[in-house]
Formats: structure tokens, C-alpha cells, sequence
């Protein structure tokens, strides 16, 4: 199968809609050793399918089982960098100093630095924060990222979990002065986990910004072994990494469950293969991170692409999945206040795109 590829927000840069998300490499601390444990060669194979189906765009962070999962990644990627589009991130803490946390100048520099050694590159396609420092002015940060870029160290830059105003007021300094903006926000989004769409997609339409989209399968909820009245299957990595799980309503979950299990029966296809398509009918996506842990888990996730749901299944997965829309979004949904909100940024969370 062709994939496709779709412009990252407003940088007239393209990325396959499939990503691979490398936190499954390295297997080093408690919550990513629970994700997996690939090791160089595990890599090397992993990429090598990756490549051959596509997926160029490879996505990391400085604090991925303590730096081993982007060593790995460069390790794998010897010999075909140009071939790939690489994805960091940085800010939460990685080391025990007062500076190795957050995005001053220092630690955005120190941190580049550190990245691109492990990365085995000297260049980073797309950086970005892995979350808001409040400490720091957003000027300061836009003006150092900016000198990354200037600098050839970096390509491209991004922000990952903000809040929308946090996102908002980095982009409206970045006008203001000049600088670099944000092109991309790699945020949790998926059939679980809809709260992206409140404020985040329309944002992202209004200003140009590209979702690259992490846990698709709700932390491992929508893969199909999580069953109604049924304990948590012994392989489940939610016995491990539960507590860093976003929340979800164990009836909501099964009502979606139920669902996606009507349109695996008349589609033919696996339950995490539709959530993945689901996400990439939605607006401002441009690129879902698929992980695994083995050949046969990537291999399934690459059957996402290549066909599309139909109408009717979208609707009743947006309907089986849907939650009350909070204030102040919810007099926009009813019609009271449509006219006055541009068409090209109206979105309709819990109920699909318009």
C-alpha cells in the first residue's frame, strides 16, 4: 500500500500519517520497561519494516528509558538518516541537577546538544517541548528555540501536552517577535480520550497546528483484550503503568468496545487498526504515533491505513463515545451561538467533525 502523507500543521512539510512512537525502546525504568524492551537489533528490524512500509517519521524524548531509547533510534537509523524524520522531545526532568528539568536556555541548549549526540545526527527534524515550563518566559524559550533552528540543530518545532492557552500564548509571542512557531502538538487523543477536541483541535485549525497523535489505543484499552465482567488480562501493561493512565469510565469503555467489536464484524479488520483509522478521519490530525513491541503488533498497526470507515460506522463510534460537552463549549453545539464562531474552526466534540 501507498502511504500517504499530509502537511504538518502550516509548515508546508509533509509526514507519513503513521508515525512510530520508540518508547518501547530501551526497557530501562518502571514505567518503560512495561512498554517494552527492544534492544538495537529488535530495533534494526523494526525500522527496516518501517521504512519499507512508509513510516519515515520516528518519535522519541530525552527521557525514554533515560536517554537509551533515542541511542537505540540512531543506532538503528546508521547508514539511513536521510531516510528518516526525526521527532524529540524535551523538558521533563532528566537528571538529578536543578537545570536538567524544564526550558530555560540552558536546558534547551544542554538538551539539544545531548539529543543529537545520542541520536547519532546533527540535526533534529522536529523538537519538541515535552511540557510547559511555567518558570520560564515563553520569550526566552521562542528566542532560544529560535537560535536552534538558525543554527541547523533543529528543523522544525513543536509543543506536546500544553493546555490550549499555554499553546496560544507561545504562538501569539512567536508573531509578536518574529520567531520560530509551534507547527506541531503532540497530544492523547483517541475513542477514549476526547478531551483534544474541545479546545485543542479548533485551535489547531484556527492557527495552523498539526496533531501528532500519542496513545491511540487509549493506553492499551482498545486493543480487544479488555473485556466486560472479565479481570485484566496477566499481559496487560496497565498492571504496571495503570497509574499513569488517563482515566476512563469503565462503562464508556465498553460501550466503545462494543462498537468497534459491530465494525470489526462487518469490515473485516482488528479493533486497534479501526481506533487508529477512526483518529485519522478527524480534523488537524496529521500524523497517529503507532508503538509496539514486536514485529506482529507493527505489522497489525500498519494495516490502519489503505482503506477508510464508512459514514455510518464514524457516526456510531462517535456516538458510542461521546461525553457531555463541558462550558463554555456546549452553547456553540446547540445553535444559539453558531453564527458567530468561523466555520473553518467549528468542531463538534463527542458528535464528529462538521
Amino acid at each position: 500500500m501507498d502511504m500517504e502523507h499530509r502537511f504538518l500543521g502550516r509548515s508546508g512539510f509533509k509526514v507519513p500519517v503513521l508515525g512510530f512512537g520508540a518508547g518501547t525502546f530501551g526497557g530501562e525504568g518502571p514505567l518503560f520497561s512495561a512498554w517494552g524492551n527492544t534492544d538495537t537489533a529488535g530495533a534494526r528490524r523494526i525500522v527496516d519494516i518501517c521504512l519499507d512500509a512508509g513510516v519515515t517519521l520516528f518519535d522519541t524524548a530525552d527521557v525514554y528509558s533515560n536517554g537509551a531509547s533515542e541511542r537505540i533510534l540512531g543506532a538503528a537509523l546508521k547508514g539511513r538518516r536521510s531516510r528518516a524524520i526525526i521527532s524529540t522531545k524535551l523538558a521533563l526532568r532528566s537528571g538529578d541537577g536543578p537545570n536538567d528539568v524544564g526550558t530555560s536556555r540552558h536546558r534547551l541548549i544542554e538538551g539539544v546538544n545531548a539529543a543529537l549526540e545520542r541520536l547519532c545526527t546533527d540535526y533534529i527534524d522536529l523538537l519538541q517541548l515535552h511540557a510547559f515550563d511555567a518558570a520560564t518566559p515563553v520569550e526566552q524559550v521562542l528566542a532560544t528555540l529560535d537560535d536552534l533552528v538558525r543554527a541547523g540543530k533543529v528543523r522544525l518545532l513543536g509543543v506536546s501536552n500544553f493546555s490550549g492557552w499555554q499553546l496560544m500564548k507561545s504562538l501569539a509571542a512567536a508573531d509578536r517577535l518574529g520567531l520560530t512557531r509551534y507547527v506541531a502538538h503532540q497530544a492523547y487523543y483517541s475513542l477514549v480520550g476526547r478531551d483534544y477536541e474541545w479546545e485543542l483541535m479548533p485551535l489547531g485549525l484556527d492557527q495552523g497546528v498539526g496533531a501528532l497523535v500519542w496513545s491511540p489505543l487509549g493506553w492499551g484499552r482498545l486493543t480487544g483484550r479488555l473485556r466486560r465482567g472479565q479481570p485484566l488480562p496477566e499481559q496487560s501493561r496497565l498492571h504496571e503503568t495503570a497509574g499513569f493512565a488517563p482515566p476512563v469510565d469503565e462503562e464508556r469503555l465498553y460501550r466503545v468496545v462494543d462498537a468497534m467489536d459491530e465494525v470489526a464484524a462487518e469490515t473485516g479488520r482488528a479493533l486497534p487498526q479501526i481506533a487508529i483509522n477512526w483518529l485519522l478521519q478527524r480534523p488537524t490530525v496529521s500524523s497517529v504515533l503507532i508503538g509496539a513491541r514486536d514485529e506482529a503488533q507493527l505489522k497489525q498497526n500498519l494495516g490502519a491505513i489503505g482503506w477508510q470507515l464508512g459514514a455510518d460506522q464514524m457516526a456510531r463510534l462517535d456516538a458510542a463515545s461521546a461525553v457531555g460537552v463541558p462550558y463554555p463549549y456546549y452553547p456553540y453545539w446547540n445553535g444559539q451561538f453558531t453564527e458567530l464562531a468561523p466555520p473553518a474552526v467549528v468542531v463538534r466534540p463527542g458528535r464528529g467533525a462538521p
